[in-house]
């Protein structure tokens, strides 16, 4: 895959999606410490992991973490510069999923924000910047993303973006089935 060979940046006039460093820990520990954007984050099959991490060595381990999958192949991480800021206000994550179910040689974006950028503006933004781009960079002909189903704003960023409804569930590793996820096809 593409993606394993050189990181790649992508940036608009309003958020710049490059690699994860460690120094974006301060800004990344107000996303994540942060309760309201907690239920937007996806951590179906993540081993028990919430993304709640309230401590500065929490989030460094994490990005730590999060540096060396990407090194395994296992996914990829941006975070999400807000340029008028310059401040990280969340990361996309990204994975190619060999499976049994409908979801098998998917890609699937997890799109974590702090809770004040979860505005459909702001997701379609981000969306239009790292969509167009997953399918050759993860040699994949589909991407799914969770969407809650009290996610207003994020449902119409998805159906902007033209992801769709599925009637499938994600079987995880256990065999538990996940359900709320959205398709979009090449």
């Amino acid at each position: 895959m593409k993606i394993y060979e050189q990181f790649p940046s992508f940036e608009n006039d309003a958020f710049l999606l490059r690699p994860v460093i460690r120094e974006d820990c301060d800004d990344l520990l107000k996303v994540y410490s942060d309760k309201n954007a907690l239920p937007f984050f996806n951590s179906d099959n993540c081993d028990g992991d919430n993304f709640y991490y309230a401590t500065k060595e929490r989030m460094t381990d994490a990005i730590d973490f999060w540096q060396s999958a990407y090194e395994k192949q296992w996914f990829a991480r941006w975070s999400i510069m807000d340029k008028s800021s310059e401040k990280v206000i969340g990361t996309i994550e990204l994975c190619r999923r060999a499976s049994e179910d409908a979801f098998n040689d998917a890609a699937i974006l997890r799109i974590d924000v702090r809770s004040d950028y979860e505005k459909e503006r702001v997701l379609s933004e981000i969306c239009s910047l790292i969509i167009p781009p997953v399918f050759d960079l993860f040699d994949c002909l589909q991407v799914i993303t969770k969407v809650p189903i009290y996610a207003v704003e994020r449902t119409l960023a998805m159906q902007k973006a033209g992801f769709r409804k599925s009637e499938h569930l994600l079987i995880g590793k256990t065999g538990y089935a996940y359900d709320g996820y959205w398709r979009m096809e090449k």
